[in-house]
């Protein structure tokens, strides 16, 4: 009998290790089919500044997203480049950037340029690579010398103008009034809700029709 106990959970540990080693592979063999200049979306939450970034942003039904960054492959490895409020701008090693996102809960989409606009790559990822040190932009208003994750996105891609600034809104879609997070937010740092200022934000950039949808990272 004890042998037979035994046996069945060294059955369910090599099962386990097979389950856990087909995902790891699973993983790395997704990874290895991104490409150079991959956008990596980052979907939202339902609640707090990501709810809200949400809410007052989203375009698309089946899009969701309130954090994005560009894909680096060479010769050093593969890497994010990307602004976010721990770190600021920086390079972050794949592995390390999914697995942020998977501690959160929250899923990653990748889009790809459409082949007509590759060509703008290497310039946006040299571009990153210059932005990369510079602290987070927490007030979400257009400034030369921090960013927030799409800020950090269309600057990489302007010289070849991926992406447009539009006027932001903190309108719920649901009131018609400024949503009730947003109005807190700034008046907390004692600064005016930036209505109608020029901006961007993941859901628009995501909205863009020079990009296409590849793949969910599982």
């Amino acid at each position: 009998m004890k042998r037979i106990l035994k046996n069945n959970l060294s059955l369910k540990i090599c099962a386990l290790i097979f389950l856990l080693n087909g995902i790891v592979s699973c993983k790395n063999a997704q990874i290895s089919g991104l490409k150079n200049g991959d956008l990596l979306f980052v979907t939202a939450k339902e609640t707090g500044l990501s709810g809200a970034i949400n809410n007052v942003t989203q375009k698309q039904k089946n899009a969701s997203f309130d954090h994005i960054g560009i894909l680096e492959k060479s010769k050093e490895g593969v890497f994010v480049l990307h602004a976010a409020p721990q770190n600021g701008s920086q390079k972050q090693n794949i592995k390390d950037f999914l697995k942020d996102q998977a501690n959160d809960r929250q899923r990653v989409v990748v889009y790809r340029l459409k082949s007509q606009y590759q060509a703008s790559i290497p310039n946006a990822i040299s571009k990153a690579e210059l932005m990369v040190g510079k602290p987070y932009n927490f007030n979400y208003i257009l400034d030369e010398n921090s960013y927030y994750c799409s800020d950090f996105i269309e600057r990489a891609f302007r010289n070849d103008h991926i992406f447009k600034l539009e006027p932001m809104t903190f309108i719920d879609p649901k009131t018609g009034k400024t949503n009730t997070f947003w109005e807190e937010f700034y008046q907390k740092k004692n600064l005016k809700v930036p209505e109608g200022e020029l901006g961007c934000n993941p859901n628009g950039l995501a909205a863009s029709d020079k990009l296409e949808r590849i793949m969910e990272l599982k």
